[in-house]
């Protein structure tokens, strides 16, 4: 009789072991589960805010390529111009000097460059939110 009590006893101390362990292995994955559901949270935070930026950039964009294209805008290159005539070089004039502007078979160019500089600079800035925000955590 008395052996047998010790057995019991030793399986009731072995059960209470097992779910003292198995209630420590949820916890711990209740614990994992919280932290990946953030970190999803935060990805796709950032994922709709540099989105959102990305968008924003490109309508301004083509707003731009649409005003340049009607003629209310026009793009202005930052340049010199130099006198041809060396006559009117002399008298220290510049003649009929206008301003700078972009070749017209350019501009397609220059907007799509424009496109390219705001993907990559969302790009970037997103994966620095990433890495502050996810993996630095």
């Amino acid at each position: 009789m008395c052996l047998l009590f010790d057995r019991l006893m030793d399986e009731r101390n072995d059960a209470r072991q097992a779910l003292a362990t198995a209630q420590t292995e949820v916890t711990g994955l209740r614990e994992a589960a919280r932290i990946s559901g953030e970190m999803l949270a935060d990805r796709d935070d950032i994922d709709r805010t540099r989105t959102e930026a990305l968008n924003h950039a490109l309508f301004e964009n083509s707003e731009l390529q649409r005003a340049v294209g009607t003629g209310r805008q026009r793009l202005r290159v930052n340049a010199v111009c130099r006198v041809a005539d060396p006559e009117q070089a002399r008298t220290g004039r510049v003649a009929d000097a206008g301003t700078a502007e972009l070749a017209t078979d350019a501009r397609p160019d220059y907007f799509a460059l424009r496109d390219q500089l705001a993907l990559s600079k969302e790009m970037i800035l997103g994966l620095q939110d990433h890495v502050r925000r996810i993996c630095l955590r």
